[in-house]
């Protein structure tokens, strides 16, 4: 059960959205991309009778930290709002260095659109007959471009590892870069193109790993960073800018 709340804190009023889970031992905050500042309370008697008073007790002793994680999350909203997204005149990541979007009519008799990627431009050649829109078109680029890359760094660290993994398997997941499962199988986000070389190496390095030891004991973390030694690095950098490559192609 979720509903929307106002704590009156010394700062200033605070909107969050409290839950109630039967899950939850303790109370906690997490502040959501989209959502905001989400409260979750264990669904006891008290939570039901007193939940909102206990929220605001429990965002009153950390408004200094939401405060600034949440200007931090407006100033990276205002950078992604700026830069256009997926559009004439947008710009996006790819690689880790942003590319100026151009969209320009395809010549004549094409039947689907195309791109073409210069220095620091993706052009897109829109053929009239593709209904798709330009984020689609991106997006069906990038993913190609992802899959390339993502087969070919597989291939190379596999080896060193003595891996070999089951299959390969492309997706959008919001909360992970990356997963291994016990059959073999590797599935990786396609976003991982907009980000510098290095970050995408170090997801595939980390879930290759996987399929040598399950779970992130020392030896796990051992045979990562015989991969690459600065993966942790990479690991904060996705961290840090998961909302920017999860709203890279937004236009709003």
């Amino acid at each position: 059960m979720e509903a929307p709340a106002i704590a009156d804190l010394p700062g200033g009023p605070l909107p969050y959205m409290l839950r109630r889970s039967p899950r939850a031992r303790s109370v906690r905050v997490v502040i959501h991309p989209d959502r905001g500042v989400v409260v979750t309370l264990p669904a006891t008697r008290s939570a039901i009778r007193d939940g909102e008073q206990q929220a605001a007790a429990f965002l009153a002793e950390r408004e200094a930290w939401l405060r600034r994680h949440l200007a931090r999350q407006a100033q990276v909203e205002a950078t992604i709002a700026s830069r256009g997204g997926a559009r004439d005149g947008g710009a996006i990541p790819f690689r880790g260095r942003l590319q100026r979007v151009r969209v320009v009519p395809a010549v004549s008799g094409i039947r689907r659109s195309d791109i073409i990627r210069f220095d620091d431009e993706l052009v897109i050649h829109r053929a009239p007959a593709d209904r798709r829109s330009d984020a689609a078109i991106l997006e069906g680029w990038l993913r190609h471009e992802a899959r390339g890359v993502i087969d070919d760094l597989v291939a190379f660290h596999a080896a060193a590892l003595g891996v070999r993994p089951a299959g390969i398997t492309l997706r959008d997941p919001r909360t992970r870069w990356g997963s291994a499962s016990k059959a073999g199988r590797l599935s990786f986000s396609w976003r991982l193109i907009l980000a510098p070389a290095e970050a995408l190496e170090t997801v595939v390095c980390h879930e290759l790993a996987h399929l040598r030891v399950f779970g992130h004991g020392p030896r796990f973390w051992s045979l990562v960073a015989s991969r690459r030694p600065d993966h942790r690095t990479w690991r904060r950098w996705l961290h840090d800018h998961a909302t920017e490559l999860h709203r890279a192609l937004s236009t709003d």
